[in-house]
């Protein structure tokens, strides 16, 4: 089963490879376009240093407090909310709700259309995608390197990286989310299954 799920993700399927080289290129360009021609409202800090510091809040909330990285359990819920969302897109080809639930940034970057091209082949092979996706959700994730904040424009990026141990292969994700409002809302998504 796995040597199956590997030649359909890599190497045999030059869509799946298209897919993943459409990621990474979408994650360079938020990286790339944060800042640039969109409205950030609130920018009253300056530099682009990184700072890392641990919140005593530990109730869940998913609001943000500027600079500091809110608790694990609620980088977990993070998480878990935005790869439900990612799984339900892709088990229904309607990337509406994901697309509404991001940043106006990320919103204003890339179009539903664009988010259904670029995620077309986990939505062809959602059999083999969405099964591995919906395995995530009663996993704890593994965090590497442990959650931090970046700065850049002014903004708090919570950098949300790391692994859930899937069976027959892992889920990677590498997400962002940007302090807008006092909350995070989703900046970078990508998700590999290798």
């Amino acid at each position: 089963m796995k040597q199956n799920i590997t030649r359909v993700l890599f190497g045999q399927n030059n869509l799946v490879s298209g897919a993943i080289a459409i990621a990474v290129v979408a994650s360079i360009a938020l990286g790339c376009n944060c800042g640039k021609g969109l409205d950030f409202g609130n920018t009253s800090q300056t530099g682009n240093s990184s700072t890392t510091s641990n919140s005593t809040s530990d109730d869940g909330s998913t609001t943000a407090s500027s600079g500091e990285v809110p608790s694990l359990s609620t980088c977990e819920t993070m998480v878990h909310d935005l790869t439900s969302d990612f799984a339900a897109a892709i088990g229904t080809n309607d990337f509406s709700d994901i697309h509404q639930k991001a940043s106006t940034d990320f919103q204003n970057t890339y179009t539903e259309d664009q988010m259904k091209a670029a995620f077309k082949t986990f939505v062809d092979k959602k059999r083999l995608v969405k099964p591995v996706l919906d395995k995530t959700d009663p996993m704890t994730p593994d965090f590497t390197p442990a959650p931090y904040i970046r700065t850049e424009k002014g903004l708090s990026i919570l950098v949300l990286n790391g692994k859930f141990a899937t069976k027959p292969v892992p889920m990677n994700f590498e997400y962002e989310f940007v302090n807008r409002g006092g909350e995070w809302k989703m900046l970078k998504l990508i998700v590999k299954l290798i």
